[in-house]
C-alpha cells in the first residue's frame, strides 16, 4: 500500500470510528461502581490525587489529559512518550522501580491505578488492595494482566488466550469513566482503532513470518526473558501476519539460547530499555551478542541481519504494543520482509 492511501486509510478509520464513539461518551454518574479483576469498587466522586503505578498506567491518565490529578508515578521501563514529556513533569516521579508503600501514601492519594499485580496485588510487595481499601483508597489494576493465570512460581503468570487490544480499549475506557472525561476515553480508543486497522491493511498478504521478542537477560550466559506464546509480543506477530516461535503460554518464559537457536525465529526483535538494571537492557548490547556469540550468530536471523529494535514497554501488554507494532513493521519494510 503507498503511503498516500494509507494516510488516507486511516484518516477515513478514524473518522468512522469517532462518529460511532461520540455517541457513547456520556458523563459519568456518582457513584460509580466497576468489577475490576474479580473487586468491587466504587467511586463516589473523581479522583483528584491519584497514584499511578506503572508507566501504563501514568501514560494512559496522561493522554487523558489528567496530568493536573496525577500526583505520582512509579515503574517505568523505558521513558515517556516524546508527545507526553510535558504533561507528564507536572507528575511527581516516585521512582523508576518499585516503591514503598510509604512513599505512595505520603502523596495521599485518593486512588491508586496499577499496571501489574506486583504493583498492587495480593502477593505484592509494593501496595495490597485490600490495604489500601481499609484506608478508604479505591484501587484499580489492569484488565489486561487479570486475564493470566496464576502459575506456581511465576509472579506474572500465563494466558490461554491471544492477548488482544480489547483489553486495553476497556482499561481505557473504565478509566476515562473514573475521572469522568469518557468524551476523551472514546476518542483515545478510535485513534488506537484506528492506527489497529491500518497496520492490518498494510501488512495484507505478507510472509507468515516467526518472531522472537527478547525482552532481557541477565548476562550474556543466562536465559534470554522472551516473549510468551499469548502475550503482547504474541499479538504484535499476529497483528503483522505472522506467529511467535515461542510457543509456551507463559507470559514471561525464561528461554536458553539453545531452545531460541532450536525454534529459529525469522525475525529477532530486541527490546530497548532505558532502565538501567542489566547490561543487556540495552538494544545494542544485545545485538552486539547476537552477532558475536559463536553458536547465536549462526541463526539465519542474524546472518541475514533480519534483527529489530523496539521499545521494550511495548512488550508488555500496554498503550505501548500498538506502537511497537509500527516500529517493527518499519523497520521489516526497509528489509524488504513486508509491504
Amino acid at each position: 500500500m503507498s503511503v498516500t492511501k494509507l494516510k488516507s486509510f486511516v484518516a477515513g478509520a478514524l473518522l468512522s470510528v469517532l462518529s460511532g464513539a461520540a455517541a457513547f461518551a456520556q458523563p459519568t454518574h456518582y457513584p460509580l461502581t466497576l468489577e475490576n479483576c474479580g473487586v468491587k469498587v466504587t467511586f463516589d466522586k473523581a479522583p483528584q490525587r491519584a497514584v499511578a503505578l506503572g508507566q501504563n498506567t501514568a501514560e494512559i491518565l496522561l493522554m487523558l489529559g489528567l496530568e493536573d490529578r496525577v500526583k505520582a508515578s512509579a515503574f517505568w521501563p523505558t521513558k515517556v512518550l516524546p508527545e507526553l514529556e510535558k504533561a507528564n513533569e507536572k507528575v511527581k516521579l516516585l521512582t523508576v522501580e518499585m516503591p514503598t508503600l510509604e512513599s505512595i501514601l505520603a502523596e495521599k492519594p485518593d486512588f491508586v491505578a496499577a499496571q501489574l499485580p506486583i504493583l498492587l496485588g495480593p502477593d505484592s510487595k509494593v501496595a495490597k488492595r485490600d490495604d489500601l481499601a481499609q484506608l478508604g483508597i479505591p484501587s484499580y489494576l489492569s484488565p489486561g494482566v487479570c486475564a493470566t493465570k496464576k502459575t506456581t512460581g511465576d509472579v506474572y503468570g500465563s494466558r490461554d488466550a491471544l492477548w488482544n487490544m480489547n483489553l486495553l480499549y476497556q482499561e481505557i475506557d473504565e478509566l476515562s469513566q473514573i475521572f469522568d472525561v469518557a468524551d476523551r476515553g472514546q476518542a483515545l480508543i478510535a485513534s488506537f482503532k484506528a492506527r489497529e486497522a491500518a497496520l492490518k491493511e498494510r501488512v495484507k498478504g505478507t510472509k507468515d513470518l516467526s518472531f522472537v521478542f527478547w525482552f532481557s537477560s541477565s548476562s550474556p550466559s543466562a536465559d534470554a526473558y522472551v516473549g510468551g506464546k499469548n502475550s503482547a509480543s504474541g499479538y504484535i506477530a499476529h497483528l503483522l501476519g505472522g506467529h511467535n516461535a515461542i510457543t509456551t503460554e507463559a507470559e514471561w518464559p525464561t528461554v536458553s539460547w539453545e531452545g531460541i537457536i532450536s525454534a529459529n525465529p525469522e525475525v529477532i526483535v530486541a527490546a530497548s530499555l532505558d532502565r538501567n538494571r542489566w547490561s543487556l537492557d540495552k538494544a545494542e548490547n544485545k545485538i552486539a551478542f547476537l552477532k558475536s556469540d559463536p553458536a547465536v550468530s549462526q541463526l539465519p536471523a542474524v546472518k541475514e541481519n533480519h534483527i529489530v529494535v523496539m521499545d521494550g514497554q511495548a512488550m508488555n501488554p500496554t498503550i505501548r504494543t500498538i506502537y511497537g507494532a509500527e516500529q517493527v513493521a518499519d523497520q521489516l519494510a526497509k528489509q524488504g520482509l513486508i509491504q
